[in-house]
């Protein structure tokens, strides 16, 4: 862990409509669903700040203004906190709003995910920059799956994503990478978006974190809008494999928790519950209740 890094940036894509979690997104965005008592982007948000970054661009959508309410001071409820003698939760509101620089930045056409990636340009500039998937949770403290990923662009200079080895038969949900590992990177070579059964050239996916040079700016503007007209962030990983910088997947060391999924979702309360000591064995018992037993 002692490569440095320049990543300074993170893009984080949120101005999905959440429909997997309707009725509950119906009037909060997704990213704000609780993990135990913490929204889901503001895991994401730690994750890049234990990382060394400091700044955030969260691509938005219309709605979604709770996001920004929550990484802004809330001085009514601080005050309040601070007068009832809950110093330390004062504190901890604060702390949310000074935690990272956060830039908000509209996508206004539902175009996919390159097309969200690609509103960030702007702000982001001519630098390598991180993109953070809110679906996806990398549980590891010690060393934040999005700061592996940095400083394996620092070694490389190419682009990094995280991929992941998924059971057979369930290649056909995610994008599949196949390469040669060279030093514990996959160099990818081949790319396919969830291939068809029986088709995929490996069991290595693509999963939501990426660090990206600032030449996927070009292929991202060069990319054809493809069903529905959306501009995939896939199809400019594909080009980037290809150029000289190319593109390197890295297994992330940590536990990773799909919270786009429903039961994914209840198995991360679940599991970060069971981190924290005050709730831990209560956590356990009432698992065991309802399991009968």
């Amino acid at each position: 862990m002692s490569v440095r890094h320049d990543v300074r940036k993170a893009v984080i894509p949120a101005a999905g409509l959440g429909t997997r979690f309707l009725p509950a997104t119906k009037a909060v965005p997704k990213e704000m669903l609780p993990i135990v008592d913490k929204p889901t982007l503001q895991l994401i948000v730690e994750e890049a700040v234990g990382a060394g970054l400091t700044d955030v661009i969260l691509v938005n959508g219309r709605g979604k203004g709770a996001i920004e309410d929550h990484f802004d001071h809330a001085y009514e409820l601080e005050h309040t906190l601070r007068e009832r003698g809950k110093t330390e939760l004062a504190d901890q509101m604060a702390a949310i709003a000074s935690m990272v620089r956060l830039t908000s930045v509209r996508q206004k056409q539902p175009l996919g995910l390159g097309h969200a990636v690609l509103c960030a340009r702007d702000v982001v500039g001519d630098e390598p920059f991180a993109v953070m998937l809110g679906d996806d949770l990398f549980d590891n403290d010690a060393d934040p799956g999005i700061g592996q990923l940095c400083r394996a662009h620092a070694e490389t200079r190419g682009g990094v994503i995280s991929i992941m080895e998924v059971p057979p038969g369930h290649e056909q949900l995610y994008g599949i990478v196949a390469g040669d590992f060279v030093d514990g990177r996959l160099r990818i070579r081949d790319m396919v978006e969830k291939p068809r059964p029986g088709t995929a050239p490996s069991r290595w996916a693509i999963i939501g974190r990426y660090v990206l040079p600032p030449s996927i700016w070009g292929h991202l503007a060069a990319t054809k809008p493809g069903a529905g007209g959306e501009i995939q962030l896939t199809d400019a990983l594909h080009a980037l494999a290809r150029s000289p910088e190319g593109l390197y997947g890295v297994a992330l060391t940590g536990t990773r928790h799909d919270a786009g999924d429903r039961i994914g979702y209840l198995r991360a309360n679940l599991a970060y519950a069971l981190k924290r000591p005050e709730l831990r064995e209560a956590v356990l018992a009432m698992c065991r209740e309802l399991a009968g037993g």
